[in-house]
């Protein structure tokens, strides 16, 4: 098991595990994963490109992917690109794992575990593109500071992103998508990209869809996919 430098999912807020897992999910854990898994190291940077064989030409990093089918949509258009994913509820790691084997996808590293730690090892300018797609809103007041959108994560991914890297957003949560709007109008390192309504109320055709967007949709909830780009360093 991956070990992280603030401990293992101490920084983890929910669950980790759903319905119990079927035999052939239980053994993908038990097999591949460990070749897959990503171990942040307790001290000093990790090399993300050295994480992949073959060689990778950029990296890109999903914060909390869900059952994986936007991951895996990306890592099989783009082979050259090495995709690592983060998440800690069990049951979506077995999903994605359960595709990978199945389509013998190459290009997929995963973190079960927090992204934090992750985002603190990595080295400055080390992802070409950062997805946080429909992360919990935690709609309880109480509960904001549980948010991913925040000042201190937000510095974690403008310091790992290159220069015109993409950061995408996604949530089909209405008070929770002017929280985004709002912390990411204050951070200059980030511009937006969208010039009009549908830059944003409209999924770009390079932005695979996912069950949970389905599910949005059909209980009348609009998703919107914000695209910001990293502002060339100074």
């Amino acid at each position: 098991m991956s070990r992280s430098r603030a401990g293992p999912s101490r920084l983890i807020h929910g669950r980790r595990h759903g319905k119990k897992l079927r035999p052939g999910r239980r053994a993908l854990i038990e097999r591949l994963l460990p070749e897959l898994r990503v171990v942040v190291p307790q001290r000093g940077a990790l090399d993300a490109r050295a994480l992949f064989d073959p060689p990778v030409s950029e990296v890109w990093l999903e914060v909390g992917f869900g059952a994986g089918e936007h991951l895996a949509a990306q890592a099989r258009v783009h082979p050259d690109i090495g995709m690592i994913g983060c998440e800690p509820f069990v049951n979506g790691v077995a999903s994605l794992l359960a595709t990978v084997a199945a389509e013998d996808l190459r290009n997929v590293r995963v973190l079960d575990d927090d992204a934090r730690p992750l985002l603190e090892a990595l080295p400055e300018a080390a992802i070409g593109r950062l997805f946080v797609l429909f992360p919990d809103p935690w709609p309880k007041r109480r509960h904001h500071k549980r948010r991913f959108v925040n000042r201190a994560n937000l510095d974690a991914c403008a310091r790992i992103l290159r220069d015109g890297g993409e950061l995408r957003i996604a949530t089909d949560h209405d008070e929770h998508c002017r929280w985004i709007l709002d912390h990411l109008r204050r951070h200059d390192a980030f511009e937006w990209l969208a010039r009009r309504p549908g830059d944003w109320r409209a999924r770009p055709d390079d932005w695979p869809a996912t069950r949970y967007e389905a599910k949005a949709r059909a209980q009348g909830r609009q998703p919107v996919y914000l695209r910001y780009r990293r502002v060339p360093r100074g």
